[in-house]
């Protein structure tokens, strides 16, 4: 659901951030924030509730090239963690062009990190979108405590489909970028086939 701004020859695309509750998602995208130039991005914006906040700002990639003659802009949010914000979740997910799901390596995480990818197909499929089909990439964060489970525990409960799975540990930026340049990409390519 790309918005294109003929004025100012760009692609708007927006990618959001979903998973637990202190997952990590926030950590990413101010990890992306503190690291792109000030002109090739706009303000970041926190919207606060009493024990969660939703995250955005856009940036211009310039190494992304163009599509058409068009430059790409990312609008990247995050989704409050917890099932309470519900409503709040489908709302961020309108218009959505690509998802990563951020998963919190900690083995008592698991069950929360299986209720958020079930609460993010439903929420999708309530929106008309398919999980199955959207640019979709999962990252196993946090992979720094010594409590977490394996990349093969987590894949196979998390991964079933087998999209592009990355390792990180956002405060300190590993799989960050490799995380967001994946689902950028995919989302690109769906951009030139015209979906």
């Amino acid at each position: 659901m790309s918005f294109i701004n003929y004025s100012s020859r760009e692609i708007n695309c927006k990618i959001v951030y979903y998973g637990p509750g202190l997952c990590g998602k926030t950590t990413n995208l101010q990890y992306v924030y503190a690291r792109t130039s000030p002109e090739a991005k706009g303000k970041m914006i926190s919207l606060a509730t009493e024990t969660e906040r939703t995250l955005f700002f856009d940036f211009l990639p310039l190494s992304l090239g163009e599509i058409r003659g068009f430059k790409t802009r990312f609008h990247l949010y995050t989704v409050p963690g917890q099932v309470f914000y519900d409503a709040s979740r489908k709302l961020i997910l309108k218009g959505v062009d690509g998802v990563v799901f951020v998963a919190d390596s900690q083995i008592e995480r698991m069950e929360a990190n299986l209720e958020s990818v079930e609460n993010l197909r439903i929420n999708l499929s309530e929106q008309g979108y398919d999980l199955n089909r959207i640019p979709y990439v999962v990252q196993y964060n946090k992979r720094d405590l010594p409590n977490v489970a394996t990349v093969d525990e987590l894949h196979r409960l998390l991964n079933p489909r087998k999209v592009p799975e990355f390792q990180a540990v956002a405060p300190t930026g590993v799989g960050v970028f490799d995380t967001l340049k994946q689902v950028a990409k995919l989302v690109l390519t769906e951009l030139k086939r015209g979906g």
